[in-house]
């Protein structure tokens, strides 16, 4: 069965009405309430990609699905991750797990350096391929839309590559990709000692090429010491906002850099990780209305104990997203419901707060909760069935992911 974009989909374009009944409970942000809602003895309509008619009673369709006392949410909305990868980097887990750290193998040559070689001598077509199955395995878990960077070939023809890889399997793909250029993720062996010539060669050659390609839509940048300093980040999404990129930020990761200032500065729709965000940092979040997209699993997968201060954010007013950081390094993990399961225990959110983070708050950070994010009359028929009753069990769950059907843009996957 097909499921190209472009060209038509598993169902002829004399698209059939597809009902969802006996739906136990729908649990969706509702945008007329600003609150996480629960319905109950639910139908959805979907005509097409979209969600027609949602209530007790909704009409006559040509196909049924039979939820059968189950629970319906959207689909999840991974707002970060690094799928442009060539292999895994499972001697590295190994070796943290004879007491090495991270800084202490990109020191030694490893972490995102690693990565580069693969990239670079990947052909594009071999990294189609192995994005197109790491994107299954995505919507297989319940994710319907995702962030997705390059920032793992790291000069001007590998970066521009790996968007184009992300353009093809988004073309080709039921889920949708949202494309952001991380060139500075690291700095190549070429450069490691002429760190500011690196810079340069970002802001002159590789940012405009990326521009006039036209398909990343935000920029990153690893800004965190021993990566890229706040004065060369700013250079760089300064650069980045002149050819349209929207600023995003890895920021204050393993030390206060002073990234959580920079993003409210540059006007970054999110900063990112920020597990040692200083007090003065999310005060700077939160005066710039910068949502903080928190990733526990990359605290839980380098078997650290400091996750980020959620409960401060919180307090501060902070809106918080959530998202995997899949990555073939710090991060080898997919899935959405285990991150708001570690989200409950680790950093003290609510099921509810979780939720909304994986959802509602994950697609705003995007700027797709027009279509996306939740469930509700006129937007895609992108959501998730349960073989589940209510939503508590979705983290009580923790690594098992329960999932009876996911249905993206009104078809069954």
């Amino acid at each position: 069965m097909c499921w190209c974009k472009k060209m038509g989909c598993r169902y002829s374009l004399d698209e059939l009405m597809l009902k969802l009944t006996n739906i136990s409970q729908l649990v969706s942000y509702q945008s007329v309430s600003d609150t996480i809602q629960t319905m109950s003895n639910i139908e959805i309509l979907i005509e097409e990609e979209t969600n027609r008619a949602i209530g007790p009673t909704v009409g006559n369709a040509d196909e049924i699905v039979d939820c059968s006392g189950r629970l319906v949410t959207p689909g999840f909305i991974d707002p970060h991750t690094h799928p442009v990868f060539y292999k895994g980097r499972e001697e590295e887990y190994a070796m943290r797990l004879a007491g090495a750290s991270y800084q202490e193998i990109a020191e030694n040559g490893g972490g995102i350096l690693t990565s580069i070689k693969g990239v670079r001598n990947a052909s594009e077509d071999e990294l189609v391929e192995r994005v197109k199955k790491r994107m299954t395995r995505f919507i297989k878990l319940g994710t319907t839309t995702i962030e997705a960077k390059s920032g793992y070939g790291l000069d001007t023809d590998s970066e521009l590559k790996s968007l184009r890889v992300l353009d093809r399997v988004n073309r080709d793909h039921p889920i949708d990709i949202i494309p952001t250029f991380l060139g500075a993720h690291a700095f190549p062996p070429e450069f490691s000692n002429d760190p500011d010539g690196y810079v340069d060669l970002l802001c002159d050659e590789m940012i405009p090429a990326v521009g006039e390609q036209g398909i990343a839509q935000y920029c990153d940048v690893f800004c965190e010491k021993r990566y890229f300093s706040v004065e060369q980040s700013r250079r760089i999404l300064e650069t980045g906002k002149t050819y349209g990129l929207i600023p995003r930020l890895h920021a204050d990761e393993f030390e206060d850099s002073g990234a959580a200032e920079l993003a409210a500065e540059v006007g970054a729709v999110s900063a990112d990780h920020l597990m040692a965000v200083s007090s003065a940092g999310i005060n700077a979040l939160k005066n710039g209305a910068v949502t903080a997209t928190l990733l526990p699993g990359t605290t839980f997968f380098l078997g650290k104990q400091s996750y980020a201060p959620a409960e401060k954010l919180t307090e501060a007013g902070i809106s918080i997203a959530l998202a995997t950081d899949f990555n073939p390094g710090s991060s080898h993990l997919q899935s959405i419901p285990f991150m708001i399961s570690l989200a409950c225990s680790y950093l003290k959110l609510s099921v509810e707060e979780a939720f909304r983070a994986a959802t509602w708050q994950s697609a705003i950070t995007l700027n797709v909760h027009h279509k996306v994010g939740s469930l509700e009359v006129g937007k895609n028929a992108d959501l998730v069935i349960w073989d589940l009753e209510r939503l508590i069990e979705i983290p009580y769950f923790t690594s098992d992911v329960p999932i009876y059907k996911v249905i993206k843009s009104g078809r069954c996957f």
